[in-house]
């Protein structure tokens, strides 16, 4: 598998080309644009290294670490690593295609649909875990089609490697895994059960995985109550049609029909017949997530393979025909399409612009989870206000006296306020955010007694049941931020009942 790069480079020029496009994109954007909630999260977990955390393994949290010593703390920096994984994935979706049978036009056709997709658009857009899971995500798939056509052990050692360091970024290669545990089982390959190799795989992953594991095991399980609580009181439960329908939209409606016609290439046409194992993959993973109430962007990263396979049959379906003006008619559609779409996946227009252009198209502000919702869908509302609200606080934590500035700790309703206080307090002086929430819970009140408490996002009523002298000092306000954050109360509170300390194991909530 080495690669010859200058011939790599002439052969595969389009899909280099492409990438550079995606990249530019993200860099063009995020000179603008600002830190998104769960960026300051995971920011917050690099400075707490450790092999796990509520809501997710360690490897979001390390590379945050890494970019932080190598980069800096700029959002540029910040989202360096997701814009160069997302430009990659662009390729790696060619040279799938190529892998399943596809020439130069194949190849391009499913790099670009996987350029104009706006799930992929918003979701490589901003430092979480979910670019690099589409990028193991495929990578696994692209090393299994290499072992549907080699059966290399090399190749079943790197599959091993990457689902288990896949685990260490998201849990969620689970579902990659269940859907080709399904694909194989349904299929002639099911003779690699018989084999040593299929198992070495599974257990280099697993044992990559392994201290996570531990760590869970250590710390009482804490993602299953977490997932439990997501399930039960975040997520909302839809219906398989439901499902499929959020899946045209998030995949972009003009590219149904190439994922849908590789998907019957997968199942039915006779040069598919090797793969078929894919086939099954996909319908396995949409009604686990189905079943278990999951997000319906969880599912999007198994549409590479999809849009490999589409653009394999729209290539052979053009030169049976030598309808070659459809070549440049397809490409126009998909790029005019991806220009439509892409104002919903990344902050391109100003707020009043994209309310005007949502109107517009009638397409309504959507959260996936059971919030209020205001003007702004949630991806762009968690973008605003938290500049203000650290302002805010630091203007009541200033007006102390240097004594009570001393003792005073800040008590935030969750991860996403502490950890922009974490991040924008620091030129303020503030002292670090605590807070129940997630793994901020984990890592405890520090040496905080609570005698003077600033609480952030939470009522006025629960903080009295704790304090004898509870007062509001300020309002934090953005009309842009989710409603949940918006005209919230600065509390300002002394008298304690009792300690932090004492109050710590029930100011937990994992969600």
């Amino acid at each position: 598998m080495s690669i010859n790069v200058k011939p790599f480079v002439k052969e595969n020029v389009v899909l280099l080309a492409l990438a550079a496009v995606k990249l530019s994109v993200h860099f063009w954007v995020n000179l603008h644009d600002q830190i998104f909630r769960d960026e300051f999260y995971y920011i917050a977990c690099g400075n707490h290294l450790d092999f796990g955390y509520v809501d997710h393994p360690p490897f979001v949290a390390l590379m945050a670490a890494i970019t932080h010593r190598l980069l800096g703390d700029s959002l540029f920096a910040l989202r360096l690593f997701p814009a160069v994984a997302g430009a990659g994935i662009v390729v790696l979706t060619g040279l799938l295609a190529g892998e399943l049978g596809g020439n130069r036009f194949a190849k391009g056709l499913a790099a670009l649909s996987v350029l104009v997709v706006p799930n992929y658009l918003g979701i490589h857009g901003f430092f979480s875990m979910n670019v690099f899971d589409h990028l193991f995500w495929l990578l696994a798939i692209f090393l299994m089609v290499r072992i549907v056509k080699t059966d290399s052990p090399r190749c079943w050692i790197l599959l091993g490697m990457v689902l288990g360091i896949g685990l260490m970024n998201k849990i969620s290669v689970l579902f990659l895994g269940f859907g080709l545990f399904i694909g194989i089982l349904l299929t002639p390959n099911r003779k690699w059960f018989l084999k040593k190799w299929i198992w070495i795989s599974a257990g280099i992953a697993f044992l990559i995985f392994l201290p996570h594991i531990l760590w869970q095991i250590a710390y009482g399980w804490p993602t299953l109550e977490f997932i439990g609580n997501a399930q039960k009181y975040k997520n909302i439960s839809l219906s398989p049609l439901q499902f499929l329908s959020t899946q045209i939209l998030d995949m972009h409606p003009f590219l149904f029909p190439l994922w849908a016609a590789g998907l019957g290439w997968l199942f039915f046409a006779e040069k598919g017949k090797p793969y078929r194992l894919f086939g099954w993959t996909y319908p396995a993973i949409f009604f686990l997530l189905v079943a278990q109430q999951g997000k319906p962007y969880y599912l999007a990263p198994i549409y590479t393979i999809l849009f490999a396979a589409g653009a394999v049959v729209v290539e052979s379906f053009i030169r049976n025909r030598q309808w070659v003006w459809l070549k440049l008619a397809l490409c126009t559609l998909l790029v005019v399409g991806g220009l439509i779409s892409a104002p919903f996946a990344l902050p391109i227009l100003s707020v009043k612009n994209y309310i005007a252009y949502s109107n517009t198209l009638g397409v309504k502000p959507s959260a996936g989870e059971r919030h209020e919702l205001g003007a702004l869908p949630q991806f762009f509302a968690d973008r605003y206000g938290w500049k203000e609200m650290v302002e805010t606080v630091a203007k009541v934590y200033n007006a102390l006296s240097k004594e009570e500035q001393s003792r005073c700790a800040i008590f935030t309703g969750n991860y996403g306020e502490a950890s922009a206080i974490d991040y924008y307090g620091k030129k303020y002086g503030l002292p670090k955010a605590v807070s129940g929430h997630n793994s901020y819970f984990l890592w405890g009140p520090g040496n905080n007694t609570g005698n003077i408490v600033i609480v952030v996002g939470n009522k006025r009523e629960d903080a009295e049941k704790v304090f004898d002298d509870v007062r509001e000092a300020a309002r934090i306000y953005n009309e842009y931020a989710m409603p949940f954050e918006n005209n919230i109360p600065v509390l300002l509170c002394r008298k304690p009942h009792i300690t932090l300390q004492e109050a710590w194991p029930k100011v937990k909530h994992y969600s």
